[in-house]
């Protein structure tokens, strides 16, 4: 089990960091369905706090890679960063009071917005101009969404980086890569106090995150971003699927 929760965390790790999404949406899924089928059941809560461990992992993990290689744009991680805290700790303790059916719906429903962000592609601007008044607000949003449901906040923090914060791509994914650390650790705090964190499994998929953070922020400009993207896409469609069918093909 040990082995297959590593593993869980090496594939988080490198597609979070490849693609900013901080893992979260390999982590929670992947658990809730390889861990029954190893003989421990786990709740959609319960992944979704040891996902926020992995989330700090690929934070600080990829951000290091990326502060190397000159992406990250620390003010604009340091200004944005407090939104996404206190957007995080709500949406944490939303996933403590909310029914498991709701949280599995709503997280479902990201899986097939990141699907069709990815297949679509993402409207590159690589040219800075000034940034959004809606950025704020955006990026609360995301934090409230890295609390509910154990991501890292990129499937929200890179388009609003990109498109309104008017990063360069690149750049956008480092530095929500560098905020997902920041507001994982208030995340994970919260969820540890509702007696929801294991922290056995979470160690496994941290181990995991951090070697493939790693790994995943180098190869980011050598793999085809295409292909990947069309891979990736298509597991988050059967993904969210089979989570809908779980928590309501009985209902």
């Amino acid at each position: 089990m040990t082995l297959a929760v590593i593993g869980v965390g090496l594939l988080a790790g490198v597609l979070g960091a490849i693609l900013g999404l901080g893992g979260g949406v390999v982590v929670v899924p992947a658990l809730e369905f390889v861990l029954p089928r190893l003989g421990q059941e786990i709740t959609i809560g319960q992944a979704i706090a040891i996902s926020q461990i992995g989330v700090l992992a690929v934070g600080l993990s990829g951000a290091a890679a990326y502060l190397q290689r000159g992406l990250v744009r620390a003010r604009t991680g340091y200004l944005l960063s407090p939104y996404t805290i206190v957007g995080g700790a709500v949406g944490s303790f939303l996933g403590l009071v909310l029914p498991a059916q709701a949280v599995a719906s709503v997280f479902a429903a990201l899986l097939l917005y990141s699907a069709y962000n990815l297949l679509r592609g993402l409207k590159r601007v690589e040219v800075e101009r000034e940034p959004s008044r809606m950025v704020t607000p955006a990026m609360t949003f995301a934090g409230i969404m890295s609390g509910l449901l154990g991501i890292g906040g990129g499937t929200v923090q890179v388009p609003v980086l990109n498109l309104m914060a008017g990063l360069p791509i690149r750049q956008a994914i480092a530095t929500s890569t560098f905020i997902m650390g920041l507001t994982a650790v208030g995340n994970a705090l919260v969820y540890q106090a509702g007696g929801l964190l294991d922290l056995r499994l979470a160690a496994g998929v941290a181990l995991g995150v951090l070697i493939g953070a790693r790994a995943g922020a180098g190869l980011q400009s050598r793999i085809p971003a295409d292909r990947l993207k069309l891979v990736f896409s298509l597991l988050l469609i059967f993904t969210a699927v089979q989570l809908l069918w779980k928590y309501w093909g009985n209902a």
